[in-house]
């Protein structure tokens, strides 16, 4: 016996869709970690980034960057140096992520501290 598709209300598909366009924008292991970063720490240059974030590859975060600024949420802006240096920065945009950023880090902080007094 088939079951039938639950119809759910106007507003309902439309708050699920946003979470799956913001899962879309921010998938992925790296990109929260990025974003993270650049909201904490504030305008960083490329190599500076690549130290602070454990095991990225410099050819993932170039990738990674190059994708949140697609979608309007980091900057890069190229200095007129020698040798040419780029600094990353959060948009308005991007900042606005903020309260996810903040409830995502409380609830790992939380569930690591659940998980370390089960083990």
């Amino acid at each position: 016996m088939k079951k039938e598709k639950i119809e759910l209300d106007p507003e309902c598909r439309n708050h699920i869709r946003g979470v799956r366009d913001t899962i879309y924008l921010l998938d992925g292991k790296w990109k929260t970690i990025i974003i993270s970063h650049l909201y904490f720490i504030g305008k960083m240059r490329f190599m500076d980034l690549k130290r602070q974030i454990d095991g990225i590859a410099s050819k993932t975060l170039s990738k990674e960057l190059k994708d949140l600024e697609m979608n309007n949420l980091v900057k890069r802006t190229q200095n007129n140096t020698m040798p040419v240096s780029v600094d990353y920065e959060l948009t308005e945009f991007g900042k606005s992520l903020h309260d996810i950023i903040d409830t995502m880090g409380k609830w790992g902080i939380k569930y690591r501290k659940e998980l370390l007094q089960k083990g």
